[in-house]
């Protein structure tokens, strides 16, 4: 089994895992979930479900709930509570309060947790199941073997598995590697392993970043990587984990590899946007790809930026410079020509796949007329730029010590 070359092959996968990152799933205070951002993403899981496809979800969140709630509790039992009763239990509550909750806040929370998916799903028609697992549910193999024929099952009655960490019970992340497969620190990692033991087709992993940039996403020039080889992992440097999360970007390239090497695509993607996954499965340029084609890509921005650069040096040069240069280009394009109709048949593909039509395709069609008429306009303008390129059109005096002056570029 091998994994999707182009986004194009996405729409054929069968079997997804969709991955919500606790960014995803709670507010921007970290007080309780965002629940329009879930009801969306739901919508859109609802879709690829009853599309008849299998979905399997992975869910951060408990804990937030579980916060939003006992905090509550937490404030009535420093006060009112205390009063009535006879035992001081100060100092106790303290204790927990230094210690984040993090434990009561998850029991507390899986519960609402599950009947907030369950009443959401139920507007699709679609059930929902709750699978809690640990870390030692995976080294154990009678336990593995129980909890994937679990999710079998649910996935053949047409029940939507919802797996979650046990975080009521669950010790912190270890770093032993067991050989031969991914260690499970995060919901990352969960997420690639449950999708290679059930040999799902695509893994959608939600977070609150674009993808995978070439750099630090806040540093200068930083590119988004729209298809990523995990070969290539030492040619980029990361940035620092999310607030609200346990793992990094890198944590998600090691995941995604991992998946990708036996045979399952992953992308990874902002799932704070509107309709990721819906555009994700229509063949858009949304997050990060993980395939195994070696894809040098330069982003729009900087070609762009490279553009407005050239045409500024080009606006530089001699007359007689400029126009041999014109001329060059005009002449790459014929020189060129087999090169140039294989990337646009991959442009014309990639353009059927997000359900371009009509005149708006016909535009994006290249052929022989058409690169003879292109060289055959630039070798006009060739001809021409030794007298229309940097003649004056305006001069507009604002003072005695400023003039505007509007000449004419390439």
């Amino acid at each position: 089994r091998s994994a999707f070359m182009t986004r194009s092959e996405l729409k054929k996968a069968k079997r997804v895992v969709i991955k919500l990152g606790s960014a995803v799933v709670t507010r921007a205070d970290g007080q309780g979930l965002a629940l329009g951002r879930l009801a969306a993403i739901i919508e859109q899981v609802a879709e690829i479900q009853n599309s008849g496809a299998d979905c399997i979800m992975i869910t951060s969140g408990a804990v937030a709930f579980g916060k939003q709630k006992l905090s509550q509790e937490l404030l009535m039992s420093m006060s009112m509570r205390e009063t009535l009763s006879s035992v001081d239990r100060t100092s106790e509550l303290k204790n927990i309060a230094q210690h984040e909750l993090k434990r009561p806040n998850a029991a507390v929370g899986q519960s609402g947790l599950m009947a907030l998916y369950e009443a959401m799903f139920r507007n699709y028609g679609i059930h929902v199941g709750q699978v809690l697992v640990t870390k030692q549910d995976f080294i154990n193999n009678d336990t593995r073997e129980q909890l994937f024929n679990t999710i079998r099952e649910l996935m053949a009655l047409n029940i939507i598995p919802i797996i979650n960490t046990n975080d009521a019970v669950s010790p912190p992340p270890q770093e032993t590697v067991m050989e031969g497969t991914l260690n499970i620190t995060d919901n990352d990692s969960l997420a690639s392993r449950v999708a290679v033991d059930i040999n799902a087709d695509l893994a959608i992993l939600m977070s609150d970043v674009d993808g995978i940039y070439d750099r630090p996403p806040k540093d200068d020039g930083a590119q988004l990587l729209h298809y990523f080889n995990p070969k290539n992992k030492d040619k980029i440097k990361f940035g620092d984990k999310s607030d609200f999360g346990t793992g990094g970007m890198e944590s998600k390239v090691v995941s995604a590899g991992f998946a990708l090497d036996h045979g399952c695509s992953v992308i990874i993607c902002n799932g704070m946007k509107y309709n990721t996954i819906r555009n994700i499965m229509a063949g858009q340029n949304i997050g990060t790809m993980f395939s195994p084609l070696e894809i040098e890509e330069t982003s729009v921005k900087v070609l762009a930026k490279n553009a407005r650069s050239g045409s500024r040096k080009l606006a530089s040069l001699a007359p007689e410079d400029r126009a041999d240069i014109i001329r060059h280009l005009a002449k790459s394009l014929l020189s060129n020509e087999k090169e140039i109709m294989e990337a646009n048949e991959k442009d014309l593909n990639a353009a059927k796949a997000r359900g371009v039509t009509g005149p708006m395709f016909d535009r994006l069609a290249l052929s022989r007329s058409k690169l003879e008429s292109l060289c055959t306009g630039l070798l006009q303008i060739a001809e021409s730029s030794h007298t229309n390129v940097g003649k004056v059109v305006r001069r507009t005096k604002i003072s005695d010590s400023l003039e505007v002056v509007q000449k004419t570029v390439p």
